[in-house]
C-alpha cells in the first residue's frame, strides 16, 4: 500500500507505512480500534490505493468470481478465498461484535463477499474509483 501511495502522489498524507496503519484502526470492527476522525482526503486517498490495488489484483479476483460461477466443478479456489477471508477477520476483528460474526457467518455472508469481488473487479475500468466510492457510501 505504501508503494501505491508514492506512486499515486500521496506522500504529504502518507509519509511512511505508520501513518497507513493508524488510518487502518480506524475502523470500528477492529480489534485494535482508535477512534479518530477520518478526514475526507485521507479516505479518498484510502478509496484510490484500493481502486489501485484492485487493478493489480483483477486476474486473481476474476478467477474467483468464475470459481464461485462454476462451484459445483472447480469450489477450491472460492473455498481457498473464503478460507483465507474468515482467517483474516478473526485475526484482525473484534469477533465478539454482532457484525463480525454476521460477516463470518459463510451462508449470510456468501453473497456480500461476491458483491465486494464484483465492486472491485469494476475498478479495472476508468470509474473504477467512483464505483467504489459509491458503493461503499450505500452500505
Amino acid at each position: 500500500m505504501y508503494s501505491l501511495s508514492n506512486k499515486l502522489s500521496y506522500q504529504e498524507i502518507f509519509p511512511n507505512k505508520v501513518s497507513i496503519w493508524k488510518l487502518r484502526c480506524n475502523n470500528p470492527l477492529r480489534k485494535t480500534f482508535v477512534s479518530n476522525n477520518l478526514k475526507y482526503y485521507e479516505y479518498d486517498a484510502l478509496l484510490r490505493i484500493t481502486a489501485e490495488m484492485a487493478k493489480y489484483l483483477y486476474p486473481y479476483i476474476r478467477s474467483i468470481l468464475l470459481s464461485l460461477d462454476n462451484y459445483n466443478s472447480r469450489p477450491e479456489l472460492w473455498n481457498d478465498f473464503h478460507n483465507r477471508l474468515i482467517d483474516l477477520i478473526k485475526q484482525r476483528f473484534n469477533t465478539e461484535s454482532i457484525l463480525v460474526k454476521k460477516l463470518i457467518n459463510f451462508e449470510n455472508s456468501k453473497n456480500f463477499y461476491s458483491k465486494i469481488l464484483l465492486t472491485l473487479a469494476m475498478c479495472q475500468s476508468e470509474d473504477g474509483y467512483d464505483r467504489l466510492k459509491i458503493y461503499l457510501l450505500n452500505l
